[in-house]
């Protein structure tokens, strides 16, 4: 806008320069002409009146030209002979003196020549016009000075009207301009920001109409070809996050399914070794108890009531036994179910299990698995809650952050696979690896049930036919070795 109106001002400018200009030349010749006219009748006049006393008719007939027309200022006739410039009459209203030089150029030349002059009765235009002499080395030359206090008046008059309708005609213009920039510019521009709010707050459905085929239709159109493109985008993505949503939503409910598969197996596991342990330590003088008792009942002869005592002490046994072997069945593991799996497979289904205890302790982990690894004949749980127990007591050897590498690669010839569990924390001394196995033992006094974990490790690794090794440097880290058979052709039978 503010470029369009300098370029305005300045073109208009330039017209009323060029315009100006014209006049003054128009005026000027004008003026020239009528000088030009003055002056032949007075070369006229004085070709007829050479002598003394025909100058004198000729002064007088200058001052009737002066005193007849106001805007002659001055006449003058001059004589050059042999390149000498003598004035021969003449007649004025202001005082002004031709220079001879430029009278003898005239002269010498035979051009008519134009000078405007200040006078001190205004601006005039002077004129020095050639007239051939009587005699072969005599010219004559005629000086006519005319007022140009009219074309100044005409001119002020021009520059006045010329400044006062560019003014006027500039304002028409911005007048026009600014009503044709609120309808051609300033409504589609603000049906155009408003549409680009509707679209920043989610309406995507908005478009805008196409009534004009120019730039502004254009721009709409493209605008809308663009508002399609975006509205395909925005239902694809609603599209894929819905379906995105429903895909989290069931694997979520499969990893809380698995978790709480794995943490009953691994609380039953634990329940099953204390209740073998109890068994075990329990089982032992209640046999003792009842084989004394049958030997006593059978070797004395007792009284009916002490016998009858021994028998319900047979009887006691005997049930404490049943009671013992009822408890071991409740809490005995269910027959482990064997599939062939691949270790990657595993580790996606286990580690995000314990992603977010990772990501609370610092701990960041690390998964290298070689290629052309075999896949394993395992029961999914139980390996599950083998990786989840070493997993678990590293995090917890690593409460200041660290990091877990997990590695998978094949042995050969053994036609075993080794899976490394390696942390950086706080490791272990020498002698206490060779007990962190055995059932409740811990390296903390407040564990509790938690010393199972390792214990139920070795089981369920010795239950698949593979071997546990543990090595462990105390202040730089443990590094638990699982080798697991691979799976064998008929085992996929």
């Amino acid at each position: 806008m503010v470029l369009t109106v300098v370029g305005l001002v300045l073109t208009m400018g330039i017209w009323g320069v060029v315009q100006l200009t014209a006049l003054d030349k128009i005026l000027v010749d004008q003026q020239a002409k009528r000088l030009e006219g003055v002056a032949d009748t007075i070369s006229t006049f004085y070709q007829y009146f050479p002598t003394r006393r025909g100058l004198l008719a000729l002064d007088s007939a200058l001052k009737d030209f002066i005193q007849s027309d106001v805007r002659l200022a001055r006449i003058d006739i001059f004589d050059i002979n042999h390149g000498n410039v003598d004035y021969v009459a003449g007649a004025s209203r202001v005082p002004y003196e031709w220079p001879e030089n430029i009278v003898a150029s005239v002269n010498a030349k035979g051009d008519v020549r134009y000078v405007k002059i200040e006078t001190e009765g205004g601006p005039a235009l002077g004129l020095l016009y050639p007239v051939s002499g009587n005699t072969k080395s005599s010219h004559i030359v005629v000086g006519i000075i005319g007022f140009s206090r009219m074309n100044a008046e005409i001119m002020n008059s021009a520059r006045q009207l010329l400044v006062s309708s560019t003014i006027g005609l500039l304002l028409f213009i911005l007048f026009i301009l600014g009503l044709s920039y609120g309808w051609i510019i300033g409504r589609p521009l603000r049906l155009i920001i408003q549409t680009i709010d509707e679209f920043q707050k989610g309406q995507y459905i908005n478009r805008m109409p196409i009534v004009r085929n120019d730039e502004w239709g254009q721009i709409s159109q493209h605008f809308n070809v663009m508002a399609d493109e975006i509205q395909e985008v925005m239902t694809r993505y609603l599209e894929l996050n819905k379906h995105l949503e429903d895909r989290i939503r069931e694997e979520t409910i499969k990893v809380v399914q698995l978790q709480k598969q794995v943490t009953d197996l691994k609380q039953l596991t634990a329940l099953g070794q204390l209740t073998a342990n109890l068994a075990h330590d329990l089982g032992t003088p209640l046999h003792s108890i009842g084989g004394l008792s049958k030997l006593l009942l059978e070797k004395g002869d007792w009284p009916p009531d002490v016998a009858h005592k021994l028998n319900l002490i047979i009887q006691q046994t005997q049930r404490l036994d049943n009671v013992i072997q009822n408890v071991r069945k409740a809490t005995r593991l269910p027959e482990p179910h064997f599939e062939v799996l691949i270790v990657q497979q595993i580790l996606n289904e286990t580690l995000p299990l314990i992603e977010p205890f990772m990501q609370k302790n610092k701990v960041k982990m690390k998964v290298n698995i070689d290629e052309n690894v075999k896949p394993l004949y395992v029961d999914r749980y139980r390996i599950q809650t083998v990786l989840m127990n070493i997993i678990q007591n590293s995090l917890e050897s690593m409460p200041l952050g660290g990091t877990i590498t997990i590695s998978v690669k094949n042995l050969f010839p053994e036609n075993f696979e080794s899976i490394t569990i390696s942390d950086t924390g706080i490791g272990m001394a020498h002698e206490m690896v060779d007990k962190v196995c055995e059932p409740f033992f811990s390296t903390k006094q407040d564990e509790g049930m938690r010393g199972l974990g390792l214990a139920i490790v070795r089981d369920i690794i010795k239950v698949h036919g593979g071997t546990l090794e543990i090595k462990s440097v105390q202040g730089e880290g443990t590094s638990v070795i699982l080798n697991l058979p691979i799976a064998q052709q008929d085992n996929s039978l």
